[in-house]
């Protein structure tokens, strides 16, 4: 019997909510994680069309804009460092949105939280 393959955004999904304090919610009809009331991570829909998330990126947000199809996040929350990135085939390798659902974390998780988190590799 063939395994089922998980697709990369229930891969993200699983690892934003592993982060202490992350909650999910549904606000607009999309998936976002939440710390402390705070969005850290939009996941979209999944299995959506262009499948993408957008983060808040300070340290590695230029880096985030040169993935082809990557763009600065729409609503004006690019200029305050939001970046909307494809997961699909063309997506950057795996760990790096970790890392990059990491960085957006901790831009937003209190203090208390921030001490328990792990570095993921």
């Amino acid at each position: 019997m063939a395994r089922k393959k998980t697709s990369t955004w229930a891969v993200l999904r699983a690892y934003a909510l592993s982060l202490p304090g992350a909650t999910e919610d549904f606000p607009w009809g999309e998936t976002v994680v939440k710390v402390n009331k705070k969005i850290f991570v939009f996941l979209g829909v999944d299995g959506g069309e262009q499948p993408r998330i957008s983060i808040k990126l300070a340290e590695s947000c230029d880096f985030a804009l040169a993935v082809p199809g990557s763009s600065p996040t729409g609503y004006g929350l690019g200029r305050a460092g939001w970046v909307t990135i494809p997961v699909g085939a063309n997506a950057p390798p795996l760990g790096i949105l970790k890392d990059w659902i990491a960085e957006s974390y901790r831009l937003v998780a209190p203090k208390r939280l921030l001490a328990r988190v792990r570095p993921e590799r």
